[in-house]
């Protein structure tokens, strides 16, 4: 009599991924690559060991956009967070489907205006004149128009395959870097230079030292301060990728007999008195 074998044991989700990984590890070390390969030869490989083109491809594209950020890491970075953020996302529709949808949504959404387009690629900057300043004062339709506080925005969009595309936009606040580490170098010398010259004039070192203990702190905590601009900055693109995935990238208007917003009713009325004056002068 043959007595049952006992079931093998569950796998649990991290064990398959790591199991997985290596098993396409050995089989790929399997194939000399040399010093790297192309993205022709990469797909190629894919192929051999199991993998489908359309994983790859979006895998080499996030890659990729992991390898044109690592330049912010380091010591200034990690004071003052980083001078560019990014995210991107495999979104179900076609590439012209989305950049037009995403055009939209960035000039009356985020209050952007194009500034360079070439090819498939995109880039935006702040709206100019009043009316676009005094929206983001205001903050008109309740939101915060974080990414019109960065000194660009820009997209790339790739297909993936037919009704696929992949989309990734990158902050750069390297303007509000700027300023932040300015403020906390303005402040950090000028505690140290009080230091000096306390010290210059004969005042106790423990009284001297007053200055540079709380300005150095404080110049710090300036610094740090672009460490939360980032992450705003990171999520408000996180929001932008969601509503395109979702087909929610329509701007925030009034329903018919709702409320109106206030901003517009304002500059409605300017406009309205500026046309009749250029009457009246006619």
């Amino acid at each position: 009599m043959t007595l049952p074998s006992a079931p093998d044991p569950r796998l649990d989700r991290g064990a398959l991924e790591r199991i997985i990984q290596r098993a396409a590890e050995l089989q790929a070390g399997e194939r000399e690559i040399g010093d790297g390969l192309t993205d022709t030869e990469l797909l190629a490989l894919g192929r051999e060991v199991g993998i489908p083109e359309r994983y790859l491809h979006q895998a080499l594209l996030e890659e990729r956009s992991r390898i044109a950020l690592r330049s912010e890491a380091g010591v200034l970075a990690w004071i003052a967070g980083p001078a560019r953020v990014a995210s991107g996302r495999v979104i179900g529709k076609p590439r012209v489907q989305a950049e037009t949808a995403l055009s939209r949504w960035m000039a009356e959404g985020e209050l952007l205006q194009v500034k360079r387009r070439f090819g498939a690629q995109l880039a935006w900057e702040p709206q100019q004149g009043a009316f676009a300043s005094l929206k983001r004062a205001f903050r008109s339709g309740g939101r915060r128009y974080i990414l019109a506080r960065a000194r660009e925005v820009s997209g790339s969009l790739t297909d993936v395959e037919q009704g696929r595309t992949y989309v990734q936009l990158v902050a750069n606040l390297s303007n509000a870097l700027t300023e932040h580490l300015a403020g906390a170098t303005l402040l950090g010398v000028g505690g140290l230079a009080a230091t000096g010259v306390a010290l210059a004039v004969g005042v106790m070192a423990v009284v001297a030292a007053v200055p540079a203990a709380v300005a150095l702190p404080a110049a710090a905590m300036v610094a740090r301060k672009q460490r939360q601009r980032a992450a705003d900055a990171l999520e408000a693109l996180e929001q932008v990728l969601d509503r395109l995935e979702h087909g929610d990238l329509e701007p925030h208007r009034t329903l018919p007999g709702g409320r109106r917003d206030p901003l517009l009713r304002v500059a409605e009325e300017i406009r309205g008195l500026i046309g009749a004056e250029k009457e009246k002068r006619q």
